[in-house]
């Protein structure tokens, strides 16, 4: 079923219950007509009508028909650009948007990202994410896309947006959700992506915690005075999420990079049977009124305090790394040497056709545990994979446990220039 006819059918619902209202209204009418005593007979009947009228709006109906008609709608429209009414029925009013949010499921699941929010969100455990990113060169401007068929010159539904900052010591790639905006005090600023001066360390920070008891990690934008702390503005939070490291070629050696990427907010255990892996639900400090997937929906005040972001913990995740517990470590694949190419390789099943150096496929570094078929078959896996497919043409696959706003940082950190590992 369309979901034109799922309107249609709501509509017609909604028809029968304004012709009873209808007719209940007239009833009242007409005993007030006829009624031989004062006025106020006719006040009563009128705020009764007005109130049956005003009973029957978007936000007042069944919750057994709503829920039936965005599930149906949810069903049906799977994939972009139609899914895009699902995000719509969101953006009709609460109601609508809390049981919407109930209906649509996480990435890790459905394999579908809906809402922003899923952008924070572990990707699909079985068959990953493919996106795309674009590259601008004049404006040192990055464009995340999810593909929405294998052609890649077909337009996709954007993502997230990163541009590139050039500081005296360091580079920071700030990222957001608008294509336009990328100021900090944004609304649309989600993280950043921050290196040292010779390119081999990375360092990716989240603008909101990912998981209940994360650390606020202390930057340049948190200047004190004393015991006081001086801000022009409440700054969005600084919560380090990935440590990316290339490792020196000191030598000059020719072949490919080698990097490792520790992430500090999934533990190791969330790649095992049974594992989970930080989860957010929600972004903090965000206003009841206002709904993310929509710019004009959002406040203008909506302002991110790393002062309150700690006591906002109700749609965090409580998975998270404990100060005992080790964290998940990432490796690249090693590649191997053809002979008849003379080159190093990769098997990107057919995602990459460009030899770069930027090429890479990341897999779970090995555990001190005794080897077992399970933890063998974790340790090849490739949980995200970054390659070239023309002049400013990327590709980029992820799955869990990782979101792709982390997979989307760290093959950033591929792009900058690195001194000391070419």
């Amino acid at each position: 079923m369309s979901f034109r006819s799922i309107f249609q059918d709501m509509r017609d619902e909604i028809g029968n219950i304004s012709l009873r209202a209808r007719s209940l209204r007239s009833r009242s009418h007409r005993a007030a007509a006829v009624h031989d005593g004062p006025g106020p007979s006719w006040t009563r009947s009128t705020e009764d009508s007005s109130a049956a009228a005003s009973s029957w709006t978007w936000s007042n109906l069944p919750p057994e028909l709503l829920t039936d008609v965005l599930t149906r709608i949810e069903e049906l429209e799977s994939s972009w650009p139609a899914r895009k009414d699902v995000v719509s029925c969101a953006g009709v009013c609460r109601t609508w948007r809390e049981i919407v949010k109930e209906i649509v499921k996480v990435p890790e699941v459905s394999r579908l990202l809906t809402f922003p929010i899923s952008l924070k969100q572990p990707g699909p455990r079985e068959l990953p994410l493919q996106c795309f990113i674009k590259r601008n060169r004049n404006t040192h401007t990055y464009y995340l896309y999810l593909g929405l068929t294998q052609a890649l010159t077909d337009d996709g539904k954007f993502l997230l947006a990163a541009r590139k900052v050039r500081r005296p010591t360091c580079t920071d790639y700030v990222i957001s959700l608008d294509k336009n905006d990328f100021s900090k005090g944004s609304s649309t600023y989600v993280g950043k992506l921050r290196s040292n001066f010779l390119g081999t360390k990375f360092t990716v920070y989240d603008a909101h915690p990912p998981y209940a008891g994360a650390e606020l990690a202390r930057t340049r934008s948190m200047r004190t005075i004393g015991s006081r702390q001086v801000t022009p503005r409440p700054p969005a939070g600084n919560y380090s999420v990935v440590h990316v490291s290339y490792e020196l070629n000191v030598l000059g050696s020719r072949g490919p990079r080698r990097m490792n990427c520790t992430m500090d907010s999934i533990p190791a255990s969330s790649i095992s049977p049974g594992g989970s892996a930080p989860t957010q639900l929600d972004f903090p400090l965000t206003s009841l009124d206002t709904f993310p997937s929509i710019p004009f929906f959002r406040s203008k005040s909506a302002r991110v305090d790393p002062a309150s972001l700690s006591s906002a913990s109700s749609s965090l995740s409580s998975v998270g790394v404990q100060k005992d517990e080790r964290k998940l470590v990432l490796k690249n694949k090693s590649p191997r040497w053809h002979e008849q190419l003379q080159c190093w390789c990769l098997n990107f099943r057919g995602r990459v056709t460009v030899a770069s150096v930027k090429n890479f496929q990341l897999v779970a570094s090995g555990s001190d545990e005794p080897a077992s078929t399970t933890n063998q078959e974790q340790d090849n896996k490739v949980i995200l994979q970054f390659g070239k497919v023309g002049k400013d043409l990327f590709t980029m696959d992820f799955c869990y446990p990782i979101s792709a706003f982390q997979a989307f940082a760290v093959c950033l950190s591929s792009f900058d220039t690195k001194i000391a590992c070419e």
